[in-house]
């Protein structure tokens, strides 16, 4: 059988891929920068090429998108249909003879609707679809300095299509973000980004914190604020706004039915639990759930005794809340609530606390510590070794980083200086097991590093720390 090759023109198409590396590629991820010129020799096979699979089906896609502007080039002629054919390396384009039936040629005789015009693709010499499967491949840490190349970039790393791609390809990552908010209410959002190579210096930890510019952003508070998968839900009464981390719009979820004062939340699987007062002064437990998008109550018999003092974790998948007495539980699986102590809200005092890996973590007074449950003790967090010492005077605030500590606070300049620094330390936690059975957990800190700069008469300061998954 005969077999036809693609001609000088469409086989030069394929040379932007070396465009992949040079303009691409090689600025976004340095691992990719020693990548031989001969890893794009597609005409050669992918077998004789240690090569990331991401990148074979980059050039792949590529490769498709040639043969369909062949196509369209070159109609087929009746009773014709091209096949694609890559043995050996090298792409071509077989016939084979085909009856075609008298459905089929009224088929192609009927017009066809006119396809919608192509995207514009950030990088004009590479097809859309090329560039949104590299950029759905690339940590979302690199997301705000590609923003910042071209509007095209910036639409792109904000667009549907790009999470839908890299939820299908499973690219999903934890994002964090840190809420500041100043005297006036006003709330600036920052995420946890990777500076441009070239601005890295020696012992720079290579993160930084870039700004969301989220227009119109509410209010926000540490006990009303908290995320569920991709979205910061803000329990904003009567208001509840949801800040879409994927692109960086706020839409809004159906409002709190009761008007609550001194309000908590907190998160126990895909479900929000609210606790406060409500207007005749008693305790109200409200839930949202956050896949239908309907509120419902919460029984409180038994507990009307008991003030709500504004706190709330979810430990053992149940809610605890912190009352003037002690620590109530509910059970949603048992829709009962109990008591479980009043230690738990010894070290809950200041707004320096999370939940990681089902472990209640404190910095109260700049000491950490960590709750066990079966005991019911708080118990210090060893290790630390390297963290700066963060005085009781100092903004801290914790967050649950895919499984690791973030800690976030605010450190003042010299004494001559007029700003305040807002510096981030990420901490692995391990529990160990001594020879006495004794249980401990420990922290290795992994870096740390000054984020921001902040002027000290704009009266900002670490208002919440927590991450997404994107």
């Amino acid at each position: 059988m005969k077999q036809q090759t693609l001609n000088t023109k469409h086989l030069n198409l394929m040379n932007v891929v070396l465009t992949v590396q040079t303009h691409f590629l090689g600025i976004v991820s340095p691992k990719l920068r020693k990548l031989p010129l001969s890893l794009f020799g597609i005409f050669g096979g992918f077998a004789a090429v240690d090569i990331p699979l991401w990148l074979e089906e980059a050039v792949r896609l590529l490769v498709v998108t040639v043969v369909s502007r062949f196509r369209r080039e070159r109609p087929e002629r009746e009773g014709e249909k091209l096949l694609v054919s890559s043995r050996g390396g090298l792409l071509n384009l077989k016939k084979p003879i085909t009856s075609m039936s008298s459905r089929e040629k009224r088929r192609k005789s009927s017009p066809s609707p006119t396809p919608p015009p192509p995207k514009s693709s950030p990088i004009p010499s590479l097809p859309y679809d090329l560039v949104l499967i590299c950029v759905a491949r690339i940590s979302r840490l690199y997301y705000p300095t590609l923003s910042l190349v071209s509007k095209s970039f910036r639409s792109l790393v904000s667009s549907p299509e790009l999470y839908k791609t890299r939820s299908l390809l499973g690219f999903t990552e934890t994002c964090l973000y840190v809420c500041l908010q100043s005297h006036r209410d006003e709330a600036t959002w920052f995420t946890l980004c990777l500076k441009p190579g070239k601005t890295l210096k020696t012992g720079s930890s290579g993160y930084a914190l870039a700004r969301v510019h989220v227009p119109s952003s509410p209010p926000s508070r540490f006990r009303n604020v908290v995320a569920v998968g991709s979205n910061i839900y803000n329990i904003a009464l009567p208001r509840v706004p949801i800040l879409d981390c994927k692109s960086h719009t706020w839409v809004e979820a159906p409002s709190l039915p009761v008007q609550l004062s001194s309000l908590s939340t907190s998160v126990l699987g895909r479900k929000i639990y609210v606790a406060g007062m409500d207007s005749s002064l008693k305790n109200s437990f409200e839930v949202f759930d956050t896949e239908t998008q309907i509120w419902d109550s919460v029984s409180t018999k038994r507990k009307e005794s008991f003030i709500f003092k504004e706190k709330t974790v979810s430990i053992d998948g149940k809610f605890h809340a912190v009352t003037n007495e002690e620590v109530v539980a509910y059970d949603p699986k048992e829709g009962k609530w109990e008591m479980v102590g009043g230690r738990m809200g010894w070290c809950m005092f200041s707004d320096a606390y999370c939940v990681i890996g089902n472990v209640l973590y404190s910095a109260f007074d700049g000491v950490f510590r960590w709750y066990d449950t079966e005991e019911r003790i708080w118990s210090f967090l060893h290790g630390l070794v390297g963290l700066p010492r963060i005085t009781r005077d100092r903004v801290i605030r914790l967050a649950d980083y895919g499984g690791k500590m973030m800690v976030v606070w605010d450190q003042a300049g010299k004494p001559s200086s007029r700003y305040k620094e807002i510096w981030c330390a990420e901490i692995a936690l391990e529990r160990r097991h001594d020879d006495d059975s004794e249980n401990e957990i420990w922290g290795k800190v992994e870096w740390f590093d000054r984020m921001l700069k902040i002027k000290i008469n704009t009266y900002y300061q670490v208002e919440k720390v927590l991450s997404t998954t994107v």
